[in-house]
């Protein structure tokens, strides 16, 4: 075993084993006090559950999966746009600024039935509910970046000449770049929230149930084996989509970022 596995092996055993353990237990404790599974499955009626329900699982994680991604990569465009906007002048800044910082703290369960008004039960409404909540991170991040450009490189830019658009484009940018991939972090995870309680009130629909709905069903059913399998495909598609940020962050940055380097 070379020192590479051995690196790989020391990360990944200590929470392995800690899983187990923490599994074992909740399985011993369960069993042992005789809990009802309705109230509180043991892992192994889980994991049972997944199995037979693994078809309806993997579809619903689909459904979920795609309006998530269509909300992550809206939230991208659009908050790197906005932060742009709101970086070219400090009057902009304080104009807009506050509109989506009140964006991000209305609850999105409370405006879902607008959204269901405005674009109809579906995929479109869970979309802009996954959009709506993960943009305010990639805003906040990258107007950050863009903001904590060196005041000398600024100053060096603008000796030779440099226009506002070839600073923003050679050296504004690329500079905010680190703050970028922070926000784009932290809106993958959140994209996959705003998409499932968008489920909870604008995914009816019968041929193109997510997760949410599909949560749901398993709690007036009392399903709660189903539920909890429901909600690992959740955390694991959350797990997903932030580790292929967390990747396209660490391709783009390993080479020039400290932060990035092993």
């Amino acid at each position: 075993m070379n020192d590479k596995q051995r690196q790989i092996l020391g990360a990944a055993l200590p929470p392995a084993i800690s899983l187990l353990l923490v599994l074992g237990l909740w399985e011993a404790v369960v069993r042992a006090l005789s809990v009802p599974v309705y109230l509180l499955p043991p892992p192994s009626a889980i994991l049972a559950a997944a199995a037979e329900q693994a078809s309806p699982l993997l579809f619903a994680s689909w459904t979920t999966a795609r309006a998530a991604l269509v909300g992550f990569f809206l939230s991208a465009t659009v908050g790197v746009l906005v932060a742009v906007v709101l970086s070219t002048s400090r009057l902009v800044e304080r104009a807009i600024y506050p509109y989506a910082v009140f964006l991000q703290t209305v609850p999105i369960v409370a405006i879902a039935p607008l959204l269901v008004l405005w674009f109809g039960p579906g995929q479109r409404a869970v979309s802009v509910s996954a959009f709506i909540v993960s943009v305010f991170p990639v805003v906040a991040n990258t107007l950050s970046g863009l903001r904590s450009v060196e005041p000398a490189l600024r100053d060096l830019f603008r000796l030779y000449g440099a226009g506002k658009a070839q600073t923003l484009v050679g050296l504004s940018l690329p500079s905010s770049l680190p703050s970028l991939v922070t926000g784009l972090r932290v809106a993958s995870g959140l994209a996959v929230i705003g998409a499932i309680v968008g489920e909870f009130v604008a995914g009816f629909s019968e041929d193109a149930a997510g997760l949410g709905i599909t949560i749901l069903s398993a709690y007036r059913q009392l399903r709660t084996d189903i539920l909890f399998a429901a909600v690992l495909c959740a955390s694991a598609l959350g797990l997903a989509l932030f580790g292929a940020t967390n990747l396209a962050g660490w391709l783009l940055l390993r080479r020039w970022h400290p932060s990035e380097r092993s």
